[in-house]
């Protein structure tokens, strides 16, 4: 006779109010009552992200899977509205600039607006640099706020220290906000700084709002092609993690300056290097 798996209770606390349900990883809830190979069914779960095993009472999803969605969901959408708390951005030391953009609203409907920087903005920066930096590394919060306070504290340090190793000191940092990608290219024109690296927050979804993606260049110039960055993303706990990032965003930054290039040019120069090997 086959033992349906007990189903966890929807987390409440002693006033019967609900305890924050995103607290708990979807991977160890399995909400199917008459599974017949339960032991199977959660291995699988712990394979992916996707939402499996949520039940249903009668044509309908459980309170808790409903619960969970939407809990979800409003955590994507507070982090694309939510702004980098000012408090952070002190804490951190970044120079706080912006794009041309004014509102969150001009933000989401104007992408154009957060790839530029205005030239006193630019000057901003420029102050803090009296002589072209070989790396600048740069912040934007993009459309998750959640993600750079999530990631940044433990990724630049770690950036910063293995850049040491090759005697490459980072500067002043610039956080810019309403930052779209582009926005490194006018920062790297501005300076003349010879790779530019820009942390900033993914589009959010409902696996995670707190992924940061590294956009890199060598020397990015206003309007070049994509082609020419290098990324590094899902930058986050559930994902590649930030202290593993920083290391391996180091890494890419060195190759960078080693072989004069970035994107699709420095990918085909390490596949012929590997294919040679």
């Amino acid at each position: 006779m086959l033992i349906p798996p007990k189903i966890a209770p929807i987390p409440i606390d002693e006033d019967g109010a609900l305890i924050d349900i995103r607290a708990i990883a979807q991977q160890t809830v399995l909400d199917v009552a008459d599974s017949t190979n339960a032991t199977g069914y959660r291995a699988l779960k712990q394979t992916t992200h996707a939402r499996l095993g949520l039940g249903r009472v009668g044509t309908r999803y459980t309170t808790r899977s409903v619960l969970r969605l939407r809990a979800d969901h409003a955590a994507a959408k507070d982090a694309v509205w939510s702004d980098v708390a000012p408090a952070f951005i002190d804490k951190m030391g970044f120079i706080s600039i912006q794009s041309t953009c004014q509102t969150e609203t001009e933000y989401l409907k104007r992408p154009d607006h957060g790839r530029a920087i205005t030239a006193p903005m630019l000057d901003k920066v420029r102050h803090a640099y009296p002589k072209p930096p070989r790396v600048l590394i740069a912040v934007g919060d993009g459309l998750s706020s959640a993600a750079i306070e999530a990631n940044v504290r433990e990724t630049i340090p770690v950036i910063k220290r293995e850049l040491a190793h090759h005697h490459i000191k980072v500067g002043p940092i610039p956080f810019i906000r309403y930052a779209r990608v582009a926005t490194e290219d006018y920062l790297g024109e501005a300076l003349r700084a010879d790779v530019v690296c820009l942390l900033i927050g993914e589009r959010p979804g409902l696996v995670t709002a707190k992924s940061m993606s590294a956009y890199m260049a060598y020397r990015p110039t206003v309007g070049m092609p994509e082609s020419r960055r290098t990324v590094i993303s899902n930058i986050h706990p559930d994902g590649i993690p930030a202290t593993k990032a920083g290391t391996a965003i180091a890494a890419v930054i060195v190759q960078m300056l080693t072989e004069k290039t970035s994107g699709l040019e420095l990918g085909s120069r390490q596949l012929k290097l590997n294919t040679l090997a």
